[in-house]
């Protein structure tokens, strides 16, 4: 028996399913497992529910497909929950006699081996998540007829564990739904409309019994109608996700193989005004109810209340339901940049506290818009909060995005100990109306009056710090303050962290905006809110601004002893690029 090491089982299970959200009726999962002991382990199979294949030329070689089976392992406990032990897979080709050609792929399947009309591969241990147990390469057989179809059965045997038993079916022909490139105007200006005629063909041996339009939009785009055949969802406010909606059209007819069609009435693709990097997804797929449940992976979708969406032909060419003979050329993309801008406004915090006693500080900033700011491609942080510790005090806690690095913004290797600064990025994406929120927890290390440390929302790089899209550097920097001093009347002499060369000072808030405010017109949840042990970054960012945590206390020096209240911060503002990397 050959046997996998865990690298070799985690090789694999990164393989052949990379682009299964592109097939049109994949299952991710088999069928519900049935009731067994609680020591017992139950694993499932997962793979395509069908798959089409290319009919065999009348010359050349036939063109192949892939069918990858993946093991699942539901257990949550990561370190304790995998299965120690050999275990045999079978799988049974006999019902795909005269319809396919089966064969291993060798090098993601090593442990496996065809005989006759079986399929066996031998392994040991399955991991806690998903992982592939087999990849086959797949083509029509030699005589076999546009329609035949046939089902591989997929079983699994081991000591001590249960396997559900899944099936997968293979079809020679089917559709192959294509979705044309439509040549959109790519560089734009908030309010811009442009027409989108979603085009597509059927270049397949087969009609298509309707058909499943899925739009994605990110959030500076919109398409303003909403049609009755459509439904459609929102990213939930309270992740760090895109912003988009999606959504989903079902289009009834047959569409004729050999024929190319478009929309009855061309779509309208707007930037709104809070657009600056976004893109738009379209795709098409034969339309079942299974497909639609897989779209929707479970989020909530409302119908729109306006016509309904068709699909006219373009040209005529050539109905029985299959799947799609080419998935990877049904989707579409474009991206758009839209001449924007977004305020990123930094906050502080005023705190007081005792020689030796810990105190709890809210930073951060919030984005004043219009625009929301999101690297969808790269996937890159888009700012980062700089923040410089006030003296006299040190960090006890932090949030787990912050990083410690030294007093000029260097690499430091030690993370546990109290650090003079600290960078915290936010996630790939900021909306209009969110940012990021951080508390740190604080020790009054030595009591000064009115010790101040900079904080300010830069660009991930240090050597670059503007922010290319902030039209208002003034209030990229505020300030913690620890046992201010005065009524807060004198803020306008604050120079501490510089302007960013623009010469003009500010007073940016020492609390989060009120998110009634925010331009958005709603809370404004942080893109990238961050938690660190007992000082967890406010959660969401929602709820208001976000008040001190620490006391306006008497600060003692020796025998004697001064009352002071709590100052203003004092602020300054610098147009600075966010700063991820030194």
């Amino acid at each position: 028996m050959t046997r996998s090491t865990p690298r070799t089982v985690l090789h694999r299970a990164a393989g052949s399913f990379a682009a299964a959200g592109l097939l049109a009726a994949a299952s991710l999962a088999g069928a519900a497992a049935p009731a067994q002991a609680a020591d017992t382990p139950v694993f499932t199979f997962g793979g395509p529910a069908e798959t089409a294949l290319h009919p065999y030329p009348e010359s050349g070689k036939p063109k192949s497909s892939k069918v990858g089976i993946t093991l699942y392992n539901p257990s949550e406990d990561e370190e304790n929950g995998g299965f120690d032990g050999d275990f045999t897979l079978t799988f049974d080709l006999s019902g795909v006699a005269g319809v396919a050609d089966v064969k291993i792929d060798g090098e993601a399947s090593p442990d496996c081996r065809i005989t006759g009309t079986k399929a066996v591969c031998e392994d040991w241990g399955i991991w806690p998540g998903s992982q592939s147990a087999a990849d086959f390469v797949v083509t029509a057989a030699k005589g076999s007829e546009n329609g035949a179809t046939g089902t591989i059965k997929v079983t699994g045997q081991a000591d001590g564990a249960t396997f559900t038993p899944f099936t997968t079916r293979l079809t020679v022909g089917g559709p192959d739904l294509v979705m044309e490139r439509l040549p959109f105007k790519t560089e734009l200006t908030p309010g811009e409309k442009q027409q989108a005629p979603i085009t597509f063909a059927n270049r397949g041996t087969r009609d298509a019994d309707g058909v499943l339009l899925t739009l994605r939009y990110s959030r500076g785009l919109d398409i303003p109608q909403r049609y009755s055949n459509c439904e459609y969802t929102v990213d939930d406010p309270d992740q760090p996700d895109f912003g988009s909606t999606t959504a989903l059209c079902s289009v009834e007819g047959a569409f004729e193989a050999g024929a190319t069609y478009t929309l009855a009435t061309p779509l309208t693709l707007e930037a709104t005004e809070r657009a600056y990097y976004d893109t738009f997804l379209y795709r098409i797929q034969e339309d079942s109810a299974a497909q639609r449940t897989a779209q929707r992976a479970g989020a909530p979708f409302e119908r729109g209340t306006g016509g309904v969406l068709k699909a006219v032909p373009v040209k005529k060419g050539a109905a029985v339901r299959s799947t799609d003979l080419d998935p990877y050329d049904n989707q579409q993309e474009a991206d758009f940049r839209t001449e924007n801008t977004a305020d990123f406004v930094a906050y502080g915090d005023q705190v007081a506290g005792t020689e030796g006693s810990f105190v709890k500080a809210d930073i951060g900033f919030r984005n004043e818009g219009p625009a929301w700011i999101g690297h969808i491609r790269s996937g890159e942080d888009v700012a980062t909060v700089d923040f410089t510790v006030p003296q006299g005090a040190s960090v006890a806690t932090k949030p787990e995005s912050c990083r410690a690095v030294t007093a000029d913004g260097q690499y430091r290797e030690d993370q546990n100990t109290p650090a003079p600064r600290y960078f915290c990025n936010t996630s790939m994406t900021v909306r209009d109306g969110g940012g990021l929120d951080l508390r740190f927890e604080l020790r009054v290390d030595k009591a000064m009056v009115g010790a101040s440390g900079a904080v300010t929302v830069r660009n991930t790089f240090l050597k670059n710090p503007k922010l290319p899209f902030d039209p208002e550097p003034a209030n990229n920097t505020a300030y913690l303050i620890l046992n201010g001093e005065g009524d807060g009347s004198d803020s306008g002499g604050a120079t501490e962290g510089g302007d960013g060369g623009s010469g003009e000072p500010s007073t940016p808030p020492t609390s989060a905006p009120d998110p009634e405010e925010s331009p958005s017109g709603t809370p404004g949840p942080s893109e990238s809110t961050t938690t660190g042990g007992s000082s967890a970054g406010t959660a969401g960012g929602s709820g208001g601004g976000l008040a001190s945590t620490g006391s306006i206390a008497l600060i003692a020096s020796g025998t004697a002893a001064a009352a002071l209240a709590a100052g203003l911060v004092l602020f300054t503002a610098a147009r600075r690029r966010a700063a991820r990397h030194t």
